[in-house]
Order: C-alpha cells, then sequence, then structure tokens
C-alpha cells in the first residue's frame, strides 16, 4: 500500500513539473511576443473576461467607419487603421491604458497595434477579427444618433444606466449655449441617472452636468461629470461646429 502510494505522489509531482513548465514557457512566449511586437496577441475568450473588468480599458475598433456601423462591439471606440499615423489619436490621451483592439480579421488589428505601440502606448492587446466574435455586437440602428444643428455627427456612446435613460426620452431637441470658450450647455428637461466623477474632459467629450444638463466640449475642463459619449471628430471640427454662436442639438 506503502509503495502504491508513493508511485502516486510520484506520478502527481511529474505532471505537476511539466505543468509549471508549461505554464513557464507560455508566460515566456508572451512575454519574448511582447518584447518584439510592443504589444501581447490574446484570444477573443481572453478578451471577453478583460472586457468585464471596471480597469478602465478601452476597446479599440480600427475597420472604416462604415464597418463599425454595420455592426461593432459594445462600447468600441473606432479610430480606423488608416488614420493612425504619427500623432496619438485623440480618443486614446492614457499612454498606460488598457487597449483592446480588433478589426475584421486580424489583419488590420496587427498593424494598428505596431503603431500605437511605435507612439508609446504601453498596455496593447489585440485579439483578431469580429468574424470570429461570440459575444455581442451592436449595429448603427441600436445607437443613438446626435446632430449639431443639421450635421448628424458620429457619436461613440458609454454604457451606462445614464445614457440608458437618455435613450427613454429621445427623441430630444435641446437648445444649447456657449459657455467658458469650450463648451456648449444644454437642459435635459428632467433629472436623469448621475455618476458623478472628476473627469478632465477632452474636445468631442458628450457628459451630463448636475443631473439635468448635457454638455458637449470643444476644448478641455476638469470637474465632475457624468460621461455620456464621445463626438469622433477632431477638434478643428468641433470648433468650427460649437464655436461659433449658440446651437441646437437632436437626439434620436
Amino acid at each position: 500500500m506503502t509503495r502504491k502510494i508513493l508511485e502516486v505522489n510520484l506520478r502527481m509531482k511529474r505532471m505537476l513539473t511539466a505543468l509549471l513548465g508549461l505554464l513557464f514557457v507560455c508566460s515566456l512566449d508572451s512575454v519574448t511576443q511582447a518584447k518584439e511586437t510592443g504589444y501581447q496577441k490574446i484570444d477573443q475568450e481572453t478578451a471577453q473576461q478583460m472586457m468585464e473588468k471596471d480597469d478602465g480599458h478601452v476597446i479599440v475598433d480600427v475597420r472604416t467607419r462604415e464597418e463599425y456601423d454595420e455592426g461593432h462591439i459594445p462600447g468600441a471606440v473606432c479610430i480606423p487603421n488608416e488614420s493612425i499615423g504619427c500623432d496619438s489619436p485623440e480618443a486614446l490621451p492614457d499612454y498606460e491604458q488598457i487597449i483592446l483592439v480588433y478589426c475584421r480579421s486580424g489583419r488590420r488589428s496587427k498593424e494598428a497595434a505596431e503603431k500605437l505601440s511605435g507612439m508609446g502606448y504601453t498596455s496593447i492587446y489585440e485579439f483578431g477579427g469580429i468574424i470570429d466574435w461570440t459575444g455581442e455586437i451592436v449595429t448603427e440602428e441600436d445607437t443613438m444618433k446626435l446632430w449639431i444643428d443639421d450635421k448628424e455627427v458620429p457619436v461613440t456612446w458609454e454604457e451606462n444606466p445614464s445614457v440608458e435613460e437618455l435613450r427613454t426620452l429621445c427623441p430630444l431637441t435641446i437648445p444649447m449655449s456657449m459657455y467658458g470658450g469650450f463648451e456648449q450647455v444644454g437642459p435635459v428637461g428632467e433629472s436623469i441617472t448621475r455618476e458623478d466623477e472628476q473627469t478632465t474632459t477632452q474636445s468631442g467629450d458628450i457628459v451630463l452636468y448636475s443631473g439635468d444638463q448635457i454638455v458637449i466640449f470643444y476644448g478641455s475642463n476638469s470637474w465632475a461629470y457624468t460621461r455620456l459619449g464621445h463626438v469622433e471628430l477632431d477638434q478643428d471640427e468641433m470648433e468650427e461646429l460649437l464655436g461659433h454662436g449658440d446651437v441646437e442639438i437632436r437626439i434620436e
């Protein structure tokens, strides 16, 4: 009996040693890959698990805007691979933020991940193409649309209770007023859920202020806001739309 127990224990030790060795090799491969490419390649199951964490990550869809509108991962920001040059994208102000990158099949996401790494971003994870995605996908039809005066603008909305309540109030027409030389402010019409956090806004950010006012920025400010979304236009375009007088917005 004792001999059999010893043999079983020996087999278990060998299996454990082999498993630890395999894990070490996989970890080493991941570190080596990150050093060689500047980003880590992960599978889509791992990407889904990372998306469930509240760690400030951002999901980046590097397909064209047309492809993005046809269907994208919830909460993803559209930054077309072709638009990524030498300057860091305005939607990615934090160089240490966790960035999860995908495209249609995996080719453009690798190119984009390499370019972002070259700019100095340090936590890039590339997970292939949406054609293999088994999680939720949202389309343009599911997304609220925003017009500034008569111009429809591309918006990436947040996934939070404030946006969901705003959706139930649509269609909304809101007269906006210029304020401070960096924002336009207008009344929602009633108070909705607020989850204010101290925030430094960027041009294009859409926020809820005091629970009953919507603010769209063409500059920057620091205050306690609830994030609602981001207009995917550069600062010059936002200044052209908002920096020359009061406007009216429509949300549907």
